[in-house]
This record gives C-alpha cells, structure tokens and sequence, in this order.
C-alpha cells in the first residue's frame, strides 16, 4: 500500500465547480475527522483543481478557499483546465467562446457581471473582459495566477488531469497535467507514484492501482468526495446536496 511521511495526513478534494454549499459541508466534515485522528503533527488540504464554472457559486468557493478552510492545515490549489481557460481569457479576450462554452456564463454571474445585457448587446470580447476585470477581486486574481500543476507528497502524486504514460513526472508538460484524458485512464503503467486526480467525474472514487479519480461531479450530482491519506491507509468523506 503507498504510504506518507510519518505524522502526514492529507485530505484531497475533488473538482467543486463553483458549488460552495458542497464545499461548505465537506470542510466541516474535514474539519470534525481530523479530530479523530491521532499522530497528525503535519495536516494538508490538495485541492485538485476546477474550482469554477457550471456551479452557481464561483465567486463563494474562492471566497472559501482564501479565508474559510480549517485551522492548522497548510494548503496547495492545482490548476484545473476551467482556471486554465480563465486565465487565457484574461489574456486574450478572444478565448470567450471557449469559456463560454465550458460554463463562464455562471462564473460571470457569481461576480455580479450582467451576462443577459452583455449578450443583447453583443459586446465585443474585449468589453466582456473589461467588465470582468473590473468585477474581480485582486486577491481571486491573484488566487488563480498562483496556482500548482503538481503536487507530490509521500508515495502519491497529486495533479488535476493526469500524467502522460511514458513520460518522467519531472518531464510532464502542463497541458497534459491539466487536460489529459484517454491515454491516462486507460494506461496500466507503473507512473512511479500513485497519481491522484481530478477532471473525468465518476459517480464514486475511481480507484485504481496507478491512479485515484475524486472527481464525482459535485455539479451534476451533488457529490463532493475528499480522500484522507495517513500512513499507509485511505478512506473518502463525500457530502450531498
């Protein structure tokens, strides 16, 4: 069984997509379990990434990520593909569509953006961006900008998408960590540290030799899962609506 540093309890959170309710029950679940587990001198929260779009609450969840998580716990925030896309929206405006097709409309909402005038009056990318900008707190800018690609902690890997067989996890480009699908999930392969991740939802914990999918699709089913890791055990937390 993979295992972690002695006196290391980790719990991982699978994609939230903007549901902040579900968030809200599963850190005071965290928060209740860490309680009943001893010889935890150092707790961390992974957070595996897609913590936007599609769900009513975006703007909440960060809210909740920056300054409502349990207390003596250290945090690491993955990069999910929706924050990928944001962030190239914020770059290029032109990327609209492809956010827009992956569920901004809800992001926008949640910071106050009047989506319905923007579309009536067909603004141009450039205005949707500056509306955004202007709707954004700094500190949630500045949350999305700082966030990882990878974690490692003891015999696991934590990532948002997955790994690209056959290549080191040193060497893994960040397209693949946030984006990669069928190659991952179908491969066999030893990848050198079980690989937690998030992204393809199932509707329970897909466990696997070489891989951990937590991704239960909180904004499909009402479903949020967290993985604690301590020593060599595992166990799953989930909520629901």
């Amino acid at each position: 069984m993979p295992t972690l540093p002695r006196g290391q309890l980790v719990y991982a959170i699978g994609d939230i997509h903007g549901r902040s309710d579900l968030l809200a029950k599963l850190l005071a679940e965290i928060e209740a379990d860490v309680l009943r587990r001893e010889g935890a001198e150092r707790r961390t929260l992974v957070f595996v990434g897609d913590y936007i779009d599609r769900g009513p609450d975006s703007c909440g969840v960060v809210e909740l990520l920056l300054n409502g998580l349990p207390a003596g716990f250290d945090g690491h925030f993955l990069k999910g593909n929706h924050e990928a896309i944001m962030l190239d929206f914020l770059e290029d405006p032109s990327c609209l569509g492809q956010w827009l097709a992956n569920g901004a409309e809800a992001t926008f909402r949640s910071y106050g953006v009047d989506v319905g005038t923007l579309a009536r009056e067909r603004a141009r990318p450039e205005t949707w961006r500056e509306v955004f900008i202007a709707a954004l707190p700094a500190r949630h800018r500045a949350f999305f900008e700082r966030l990882e690609l990878m974690v490692p902690i003891g015999d696991y890997l934590f990532v948002h998408a997955g790994v690209r067989p056959g290549v080191p996890l040193e060497a893994q480009k960040p397209q693949d960590l946030i984006w990669i699908r069928g190659e991952f999930l179908r491969a066999a392969d030893d990848f050198g540290k079980v690989v937690v991740h998030g992204h393809t939802p199932t509707t329970v914990p897909d466990v696997r030799a070489n891989r951990i999918g937590i991704d239960t699709g909180a904004v499909f089913t009402g479903r949020l899962t967290a993985m604690r890791l301590q020593d060599g055990s595992r166990g799953f937390l989930q909520t629901e609506a």
